[in-house]
């Protein structure tokens, strides 16, 4: 990993000894690290996803739940396993919801809009046939006597995932 600050001779390297000398020398006013220039404290493994790629990850987790979901055998024991709750607080924590449904829906995307610089206008791209992807997104459907409640399976994965980091 390349230094985050200069040296002022032109090059760029590693913290670690790689068995030869540069034939300079220059002061360092920190300890040598694994590449990194801050401290890691008691997790050395800990992420530094940002946040694009933690919502990809969560992409990819969410997606192998889904398929692992659908081969289940025994759909209900597969969400025990994975700690979906049956019942969970309704607004207010009045009534509890249960749960009584798993959707699934499948979208295909074809194609983007975004702002664009100037215009009142989306700056809209079709996509051509071979970038068309598939999105399929699981929600567990709670039901009370005065509600009806959606809980996207990535926003469950998102918790589930920041116990486990913990």
């Amino acid at each position: 990993m390349p230094h985050d600050h200069p040296h002022g001779h032109g090059h760029a390297h590693d913290h670690h000894d790689h068995g030869h000398d540069h034939g300079h020398h220059h002061l360092h006013d920190h300890p040598p690290g694994r590449g990194h220039n801050h401290a890691h404290g008691a997790d050395p493994f800990h992420s530094h996803l940002v946040p694009e790629d933690e919502a990809a990850d969560l992409q990819v987790l969410a997606t192998q739940f889904i398929d692992g979901f659908v081969q289940a055998a025994d759909k209900s024991a597969y969400l025990r396993l994975a700690g979906v709750p049956f019942e969970r607080p309704g607004a207010g924590g009045a009534t509890a919801l249960k749960l009584v449904d798993v959707e699934l829906k499948t979208e295909w995307q074809v194609g983007t809009a975004a702002p664009s610089f100037g215009a009142a206008e989306l700056s809209y791209l079709p996509f051509p046939g071979a970038m068309v992807r598939e999105r399929t997104n699981m929600a567990l459907v709670y039901v009370s006597m005065r509600e009806k409640s959606l809980l996207d399976i990535r926003d469950f994965l998102s918790a589930r995932k920041q116990e486990f980091d913990r």
